[in-house]
């Protein structure tokens, strides 16, 4: 018998339990299965709403820790690991971050992107040593993301943050008395037993996505690199956010076309250093030096030097 047949009986876990709701799956015409499928998808965003006050901490935790210098890594295998690093690749072209900022870490490394090696996870030491090689260490944040919650690969990597003192956060779709985890923050989406038994990439994947944006999208807003709702540290890397960037200006600003884009090049492709000179009138070192003293957010930049955007944006500013 193998070790992992010989492993502790996971049965009672919630993600691995049957749902009665399709225990007829395999006889159902498609258009029932579809039906039931949407029906059941509506829970990942009950999950997410009854653990919103553990991600409001952990936007606020995370936030306060990059601020000052800390690095957020999500770490995972799997499914859940394959999620955490699609949501870090997402943050450079997003929001302009360095690639070192938002790490995903994933059992296996690159290759299991593309190949399952869930195996692999059964290495607690795994976890730790992945984390070292990236000099993890107590200014940063971990995210450990397991559906299941007893993830070796995850917990192995959670005990290793919280003995070097950084934040750790603990992300499962289990209660926490299934599967305790060691962690600062504990984040529990409880989406209920998957239609298809144990296939945590259905419910419990959706859920998981859902919260790394929240997460993600949550800490940048705090950093400053939101205004409004437009993405204002966007990298403008390819025609399409090109664009992107153009009508950034001519909403905000009230630029035409023509007028966005010679200020984007003056403004060395930065969308928030363009919208500063076109409120301001300074010039692009001026505005760098402002933005450098009074940043990272565009509004108290502006707000120090009695500046104001003249585009759609007024219609949303407070009076």
């Amino acid at each position: 018998m193998s070790g992992a047949a010989a492993g502790a009986d996971r049965g009672h876990l919630l993600t691995e339990q049957a749902n009665p709701l399709s225990e007829r799956l395999d006889q159902l015409p498609t258009d029932a299965l579809v039906a039931l499928f949407c029906a059941n998808d509506r829970e990942p965003q009950r999950a997410l709403e009854a653990a919103a006050p553990a991600l409001t901490a952990a936007v606020d935790a995370i936030a306060t820790r990059l601020a000052i210098g800390g690095r957020l890594f999500y770490l995972g295998a799997g499914t859940s690991g394959r999620l955490g690093v699609l949501d870090a690749a997402e943050c450079p072209p997003t929001f302009c971050t360095s690639p070192e900022l938002v790490q995903g870490v994933l059992a296996g490394g690159a290759p299991a992107l593309l190949r399952s090696s869930e195996g692999l996870e059964d290495l607690a030491e795994a976890g730790q040593h992945d984390l070292e090689e990236r000099g993890f260490g107590p200014g940063d944040c971990l995210v450990g993301i397991a559906a299941g919650g007893t993830t070796p690969y995850v917990l192995g990597a959670l005990r290793h943050a919280q003995a070097t003192g950084a934040l750790a956060i603990a992300m499962a779709c289990v209660p926490a008395n299934q599967a305790p985890m060691p962690c600062d923050i504990d984040i529990r989406l409880l989406t209920g037993p998957e239609l298809l038994a144990g296939s945590t990439r259905l419910k419990a994947g959706t859920a998981t996505k859902m919260a790394l944006n929240l997460l993600s999208t949550g800490v940048m807003v705090r950093l400053g690199k939101v205004h409004g709702n437009r993405m204002v540290d966007v990298a403008v890397t390819n025609t399409k956010l090109e664009d992107r960037a153009l009508r950034i200006l001519q909403d905000l600003a009230g630029l035409r076309r023509e007028q966005g884009a010679q200020l984007l090049e003056q403004a060395g492709g930065s969308v928030k250093l363009a919208l500063l000179m076109a409120a301001s009138g300074m010039d692009p070192g001026s505005a760098a030096a402002h933005l450098a003293q009074h940043g990272p957010s565009l509004r108290a930049a502006l707000q120090a030097c009695g500046a104001q955007l003249n585009g759609l944006a007024q219609l949303n500013e407070p009076q």
